[in-house]
């Protein structure tokens, strides 16, 4: 059976290269991508795996999208193996929530464990399009070309850098090789007044104040409760030796009581010393005391009460709110009369016309044909009558209704900008200059009539403006505009015609890296561009 991989980590060890935490090589960019890569003793992904030499190792890998992952292990002395892509396993596609275990059941491979001790890591690289890693990677011969960190780290920069910054991840498992040493032990006192108060370290119940430990090094969260008492709660941090003491001075609980409001009819707002705490019907936990309690809701009287609140106890209170007897008048008149009343929405009749309504504010609007809607808000007050006299004004304006295409044209009337299509406007009646324009598009003009009351409908299809782009490269390459090959640039030029506008002008040519160029087509242009070299 071949070994495709010996690994051996010595714990503690300093590793040949420096890593930062997430990886070699770290993508700047927020992106949706995700990849997770981990050893079977560390599903957990913290950190303190250890193998001994000759051990087996599983990895393994998942991604929460489509894409293709490439596995590398970064030994302690500097020296890469291939995990994935390798000669056993050439399919490197995952699929988006899928995991895989390398090597995977029934495989003819197997990875053991061998030197140098130290800290070895393994690096995923996740990407939505399969990279060109030939010059890193010899899969049938499975060893990588390049060795050292930085020498990885060099060649892969290379090949994501023609990748959009959301179409790849990184990440990084670690673990170690050799023995353990069990650090020395640390020294927790901890103490509490009152005392007799649980103490739980990490979660777990160690045993109640005073109470003296022996831990290991590291962070440790600690935890005292006493029935009575607020919980404490404390991190720290001992280190090997070290003593650490902590005493927690307990707070008591607050006496609490309870609050319950019921109202007739529901709904009210509850007020508890001036600030609102919801509404009708509603409990309330409440530190015991006094309180002022107020109840209001629209229509009704305010209700204004003192309640005690008792330790334990609740506190009942239940209140038939009063309505007020608030009504006014509203007359309406209008000029021609006989206009529709609508009054928050709804028909009420036809001017002259008097309503008795209740005190408040309220919506009314007039309708009458060939006539403008007359709207306004008018204040009724208990008591009291509240006169409109409206004079409606005939309708002078019509409505033009233009679709374009392409849409968001910019639409201009008598030379202002009114909008973009496809858009509703209305207008003064009369003749009136349409003018549409876009980017990339001849403009269009029109003279047209609106009139009183009625919709014009307006249909314009711009056409579009072309330019004329002359390349000259160093080089014969493919030429492809907006993803659509457009033509070869033979003997390193090409002559295109391409619309107005922004564009991704993208250039392929064997043995050269492949470019890509936004421009912006404004007019006809001369473009010169060099491709590098591989």
């Amino acid at each position: 059976m071949r070994k495709l991989l010996l690994w051996v980590l010595g714990f503690g060890m300093a590793l040949a290269q420096q890593l930062s935490p997430q990886g070699i090589i770290v993508n700047p960019v927020p992106t949706d991508l995700q990849v997770k890569v981990w050893v079977d003793k560390d599903p957990g992904k913290r950190g303190n795996a250890v193998y001994q030499i000759g051990e087996p190792i599983f990895i393994y890998v998942s991604v929460n999208q489509d894409a293709y992952v490439y596995l590398f292990n970064i030994n302690a002395d500097g020296r890469i193996d291939p995990i994935l892509p390798n000669a056993f396993e050439r399919d490197n596609f995952l699929r988006a929530g899928e995991t895989r275990r390398y090597p995977p059941a029934g495989a003819r491979y197997r990875y053991t464990v061998t030197g140098p001790e130290g800290e070895d890591r393994i690096l995923a690289v996740a990407s939505k399009r399969p990279l060109s890693i030939g010059e890193i990677l010899d899969v049938e011969g499975n060893r990588v070309r390049v060795q050292g960190a930085e020498g990885l780290a060099r060649a892969l920069s290379i090949i994501v850098e023609p990748l959009p910054p959301r179409d790849w991840i990184t990440d990084v498992a670690r673990y170690y090789v050799g023995r353990i040493t069990a650090p020395a032990q640390a020294t927790l006192v901890v103490d509490s007044r009152p005392t007799g108060a649980e103490v739980y370290l990490d979660g777990r119940l160690r045993g109640r104040t005073p109470l003296t430990l022996s831990v290991n090094p590291g962070r440790r969260d600690l935890e005292l409760r006493l029935p009575g008492y607020q919980v404490y709660k404390v991190t720290v941090n001992p280190k090997p030796g070290e003593r650490v003491q902590v005493f927690a001075q307990l707070v008591p609980e607050p006496r609490q009581g309870t609050l319950s409001v019921v109202s007739t009819p529901s709904g009210a707002e509850v007020y508890v010393d001036g600030a609102l705490r919801g509404r009708t019907p509603l409990t309330l936990s409440l530190p015991e005391g006094r309180y002022g309690v107020e109840l209001r809701l629209a229509g009704y009287e305010t209700y204004r009460a003192t309640v005690q609140v008792r330790r334990g106890e609740t506190a009942r209170l239940e209140v038939r709110l009063n309505p007020i007897p608030q009504t006014g008048t509203l007359y309406l008149e209008s000029s021609p009369s006989g206009a529709e009343v609508y009054l928050e929405g709804r028909l009420q009749g036809r001017t002259p016309l008097r309503l008795t309504l209740n005190e408040g504010t309220y919506r009314v609007e007039l309708r009458l044909p060939g006539y403008e809607p007359y709207q306004a808000a008018i204040r009724v007050e208990r008591g009291r009558e509240t006169r409109l006299v409206a004079s409606l004004r005939p309708i002078r304006t019509g409505e033009l209704y233009l679709e374009a295409r392409p849409e968001g044209a910019e639409v201009y009337v008598d030379g202002r900008l009114v909008g973009r299509a496809p858009l509703r406007v209305s207008l003064e009646a009369g003749l009136r200059e349409v003018r549409v324009v876009a980017p990339g598009y001849g403009e269009y003009r029109a003279q047209v009539e609106v009139r009183p009351g009625e919709s014009l409908r307006l249909v314009v299809e711009l056409v579009p403006v072309r330019a004329i782009l002359e390349l000259y490269l160093n080089v014969e390459a493919r030429v492809f505009l907006d993803g659509q090959e457009v033509g070869v640039a033979r003997g390193g030029y090409l002559r295109l015609e391409a619309p107005f506008g922004d564009h991704e002008l993208t250039l392929v040519a064997p043995g050269y890296r492949t470019l890509v160029q936004a421009i912006r087509v404004t007019g006809n242009q001369v473009l010169r561009l060099e491709l590098r070299p591989l």
